[in-house]
């Protein structure tokens, strides 16, 4: 199920990518058709399992505002970047934002996990430093403010009520913003059939059954090695953008990989100390 959870995943920004960086479908329908389709699928599931809709009541306003965020600025993100530049920038963004969140609520890390700390932001600050194989710096700023807010979904998750509902909910939430996102940007309304069928793919599929799958997952592996697990997403999706989309895998893209990577690795390797009284 980890497994399943992190191609789907990966898939995600390979989609995405596709999609609106190669004009089949502007940034604004995508993420609504994102949210739609996977909306739908995460209601059927719960119909089937429990005969019923999703309760729509106790839906965290926060984590709406936190999904939508994430969902929007990562549609639009990937006008600007590479798939495997992104996905390695909103993983860093979202691993960063909890780590700061950890220790703002008293968490303290051992001297091995700032040592991971600071590779893993010098690994970060080299691959959006300027240079020849350097992501735009809009679209950068764009992936990781949807990556920040991914953390913050994340985190807002951890009082959440049974996860696939509590998503589902969440998801139908999000429906109608995306639909403003959609119509204030009419100007450059674009659908074409690949479009849509990618942006359904994404939704129904890539991130609907991507979240199933994830869930499941969890109830078998502890917390840190959860976490841990989710680091090989941008290595999927780089080799995805190279097979797929014929996207390089540059020095520069490759060096910031093990850098990020290994640092959040030994951050999430080390037990964390008790929280400060």
């Amino acid at each position: 199920m980890a497994a399943i959870a992190m191609l789907c995943f990966a898939a995600n920004s390979l989609l995405c990518r596709l999609a609106v960086a190669h004009g089949q479908i502007d940034p604004g329908s995508f993420t609504t058709t994102r949210v739609l389709s996977a909306a739908i699928m995460l209601g059927l599931v719960i119909w089937f399992d429990r005969g019923r809709f999703p309760r729509l009541a106790s839906t965290n306003l926060l984590s709406v505002v936190a999904l939508f965020t994430y969902l929007v600025f990562f549609s639009f993100a990937y006008l600007r970047v590479d798939a495997g530049s992104g996905a390695l920038i909103v993983i860093g963004a979202t691993q960063f934002s909890m780590f700061g969140v950890a220790f703002w609520e008293g968490e303290r890390f051992k001297p091995m996990q700032w040592a991971g700390l600071t590779l893993a932001l010098c690994g970060f600050i080299f691959l959006v430093l300027p240079g020849a194989h350097a992501p735009d710096p809009f679209g950068a700023l764009l992936m990781a403010i949807a990556g920040v807010a991914f953390g913050g979904f994340s985190l807002l998750a951890r009082g959440a009520g049974p996860p696939v509902e509590a998503n589902a909910s969440t998801f139908v939430y999000c429906l109608l913003p995306a639909i403003v996102v959609t119509l204030v940007g009419v100007h450059e309304f674009t659908i074409t059939p690949v479009g849509l069928a990618l942006a359904t793919a994404s939704g129904a599929i890539a991130t609907g059954f991507g979240y199933v799958a994830w869930y499941l997952a969890l109830r078998e592996l502890p917390a840190a090695r959860a976490a841990t697990v989710q680091l090989s997403m941008p290595a999927l999706v780089a080799l995805g953008g190279a097979a797929f989309l014929s996207e390089p895998l540059t020095g520069r893209l490759l060096i910031t990989s093990v850098a990020m990577l290994l640092g959040i690795a030994l951050v999430l390797g080390q037990r964390v100390a008790a929280p400060a009284r």
